[in-house]
């Protein structure tokens, strides 16, 4: 997911501070869901889910395999 992430927000020319503006979430809380270090609530995985086009629900089914 992290790769996909990136990737897909790389392709959109956005910056981790331009999502994070996006999102209402500061740039470090961003940077840790992007690092899978943190797992969003559903509220700005939907957004992140939006503004990427991606899947929202896969930030739960990642934490799912991996626990």
């Amino acid at each position: 997911m992290v790769e996909s992430m990136k990737l897909k927000r790389g392709a959109k020319g956005l910056t981790q501070k331009d999502m994070a503006d996006q999102l209402g979430v500061s740039k470090e809380y961003y940077n840790m869901i992007e690092n899978d270090r943190k797992t969003p609530s559903v509220t700005i995985a939907k957004e992140i889910g939006k503004i990427l086009e991606i899947d929202w629900t896969t930030f739960y089914d990642d934490n799912k395999n991996n626990g």
